[in-house]
């Protein structure tokens, strides 16, 4: 997916609804998807409305996407059948066989005749990679202002060819900024787990670790040394590591309740978690898992993963206040990171991040949590529009600007 079509005339693609099972084979043999782009993910996003659409060349499907539609909360009669058509990682094709023209232009049509008055899109692909470590040795140093001032360790050779096109179809670039956008985030924090990824040379077996998990010591290894000491402090902490049932979700929700209250943040109702353990466990290509690390009959942090594909992500994690020195947190997240490595899968996703390397700002210690735990940091295409009514298009985009 990151050398030019080998095709050098574009092909007009057919865009049809496709059914969830047509939807779920073609991810199936794209391992790289997102499960944003289940298409079981609009049983969790109850206030949008889904749709998987596929695009084909005759009766090959070429390029799927899971479109979430969204009307504006607000009483003008003019938006009554008008919606915000929003794919998030998506959408789905192989680069090297299909063009990008022949995907976009036809969709936006599409979604166009559906009601769309925008269509915003995450293409996936990572444009530039930067090593954690290095990244956490300027965020301790505060003389550099943004990751992308850092020199990557990885940048995508297609990927200035990719924005150019997408410019000339009309689309607008997404702005950097230092705090998280609406959507997904365009700077992500992602630990490798393939030797192809490292970006550097393989690390021996720390002492006393098992010299049989290669693959668990690289991960560790990665990790800075504070990191990794209380990973391994907390194997030796008498903590009970379980996978929980649906029957569990209420106790999650407590402690991710005390956790919010502690951290200053709005959480999720229950509700949403148990659509989204339901969701994803009933799609073939997709898990959604729930840990918990209890102390006796306490429990002092619960995580809840997803797999999909090649990728795992660490999504939303809880934590009590209660037998710190156990490292509870940190013994899940070895969990996820060897359940990762034991379903193959080559990324583990920490989640989005701030590109500032200022020490004091407020998201600095997010940077240095996911870094410190053996992440790279990558930035993706962002997400893109394509102001299908302007008119339309500026009023949302006022909106959302008093709204944030």
């Amino acid at each position: 997916m990151g050398v030019p079509e080998t095709d050098p005339q574009p092909r007009a693609l057919t865009v049809r609804r496709i059914t969830t099972q047509e939807h779920g084979r073609f991810l199936a043999e794209h391992a790289e998807s997102s499960f944003l782009q289940n298409p079981h993910w609009p049983d969790v996003k109850v206030d949008w409305r889904g749709e998987s659409v596929g695009l084909f060349d005759g009766d090959m499907l070429r390029a799927a996407a899971l479109v979430l539609f969204r009307r504006l909360p607000v009483p003008v009669p003019v938006l009554r059948n008008r919606s915000l058509a929003y794919i998030a990682e998506g959408p789905v094709f192989d680069r090297t066989q299909v063009h990008l023209e022949s995907v976009l232009t036809p969709l936006v049509q599409y979604l166009k005749s559906r009601g769309a008055f925008l269509v915003r899109v995450g293409l996936p692909g990572v444009v530039r990679r930067w090593d954690g470590s290095e990244v956490r040795k300027a965020l301790a140093t505060g003389q550099t202002a943004s990751v992308t001032d850092l020199e990557p360790l990885h940048t995508a050779p297609e990927a200035d060819d990719v924005r150019a096109r997408l410019q000339a179809l009309g689309w607008q670039a997404p702005s950097e900024s230092e705090s998280f956008e609406a959507g997904q985030p365009q700077f992500q924090a992602r630990i490798p787990l393939h030797p192809e990824l490292y970006g550097t040379e393989p690390v021996s077996p720390a002492k006393g670790q098992d010299p049989e998990d290669p693959a668990v010591t690289a991960a560790l290894n990665r990790m800075d040394s504070t990191s990794r000491r209380q990973t391994r402090k907390s194997t030796r902490s008498e903590l009970t590591v379980t996978v929980g049932t649906e029957a569990d979700l209420p106790a999650w929700q407590a402690l991710y309740e005390e956790t919010a209250r502690r951290d200053g943040f709005t959480g999720r109702p229950l509700a949403y978690f148990q659509r989204m353990f339901t969701a994803l466990n009933s799609s073939p290509g997709s898990a959604c898992t729930l840990y918990l690390a209890h102390y006796g009959e306490q429990l002092l942090a619960a995580a809840i993963y997803v797999r999909q594909g090649t990728f795992g992500w660490y999504v939303y994690g809880a934590s009590s206040a209660e037998e710190r020195k156990r490292y509870a947190p940190r013994a899940l997240q070895l969990r996820q990171i060897e359940d990762s490595l034991a379903a193959g899968c080559t990324w583990y996703d920490l989640g989005g991040m701030s590109p500032s390397l200022d020490p004091e700002y407020e998201l600095a210690g997010l940077t240095r949590f996911k870094t410190t735990m053996g992440a790279d940091v990558v930035q993706t295409y962002g997400e893109w529009d394509y102001p299908v009514n302007r008119l339309l298009a500026q009023g949302f985009a006022l909106y959302m600007a008093r709204r944030g």
